[in-house]
């Protein structure tokens, strides 16, 4: 069943467990979330990112999202993450997402606040809910917030005041894509940010942590997890080794509709071992 953001994420905040977004900018991808998902009785969060349309196009894949989500049989967010332009982030919300991520936070405080209030007022309208982000995530995954780049207690409940975000992405020590040091969590300020935030904490760049990483986020109060890059990996690994043992005298129709089976098999095992780390199974 489609469902926005605060159907899912109220609960899990109240019964200290995750739910996941997976991005799935391809019907592969979104064939292995929802069926994984399903398995293990889940609710989930599916979408896409800006960064990603040059491998998805948005109105090519939203029907079919949306079409994932409704047809499901546990909760599904179809969520549009990180719209970094506020045409797209619109898109986005004509096109049926239940919920947006409008992400400004590169831009100067007051330019986040006003913009991001402005795209709750029109998602609300829709029905949709909205995350925003206040900090800097990836420019400070190596533990040290000299630069100030982590998310403080008194910006993030300003910020969640001003513009009504229904969650809160904070910057706590992750990096997007694959991290090339040992990323060092903010435990304690996580917990400081759920004691103070009215909203929901998001945490990105959960590809690449630790499975205590995730158990001490979550208990400390991370109530949604993002990701991608773990599924974009074990994907690729899958077609490798397929197209490693090919048999020439096989008809290459069937060789690649194999090739394709492995990968939606990988990509389901990672989103299945994901919501049982998460604590989201049998929570639908």
């Amino acid at each position: 069943m489609l469902v926005n953001l605060d159907q899912v994420l109220e609960k899990a905040k109240a019964e200290k467990y995750a739910v996941g977004l997976f991005n799935t900018h391809d019907t592969d991808m979104l064939e292995a979330a929802i069926s994984a998902a399903e398995e293990a009785r889940s609710p989930i969060i599916i979408g896409t990112a800006e960064v990603l349309l040059p491998y998805g196009d948005l109105p090519l894949i939203a029907p079919a999202l949306v079409t994932a989500a409704k047809r499901a049989t546990v909760p599904v967010v179809v969520h549009y993450d990180h719209g970094l332009t506020f045409e797209k982030t619109m898109e986005a919300l004509k096109l049926g997402f239940s919920s947006v991520m409008y992400d400004a936070s590169a831009k100067p405080y007051g330019e986040n606040i006003a913009e991001t209030k402005e795209v709750v007022k029109i998602a609300h309208a829709f029905g949709a809910t909205v995350e925003g982000e206040i900090g800097h995530v990836g420019l400070a995954a190596a533990g040290d917030d000299k630069n100030g780049q982590y998310t403080t207690v008194e910006e993030a409940v300003d910020f969640q005041t001003k513009t009504g975000v229904d969650a809160l992405a904070v910057a706590v020590g992750t990096a997007h894509g694959v991290y090339k040091s040992k990323p060092c969590l903010q435990f304690g300020r996580i917990a400081e940010l759920k004691a103070a935030v009215a909203a929901p904490l998001v945490l990105h760049g959960g590809s690449g942590l630790s499975d205590d990483d995730f158990r001490q986020a979550i208990d400390c109060g991370i109530a949604k997890l993002n990701i991608h890059t773990d599924m974009v990996v074990a994907g690729m690994k899958a077609m490798r080794e397929q197209c490693a043992c090919h048999d020439a005298a096989k008809p290459a129709t069937w060789d690649y509709l194999d090739t394709r089976k492995a990968k939606v098999e990988a990509i389901k095992q990672v989103v299945a071992r994901k919501l049982q780390l998460f604590g989201s199974v049998n929570k639908a």
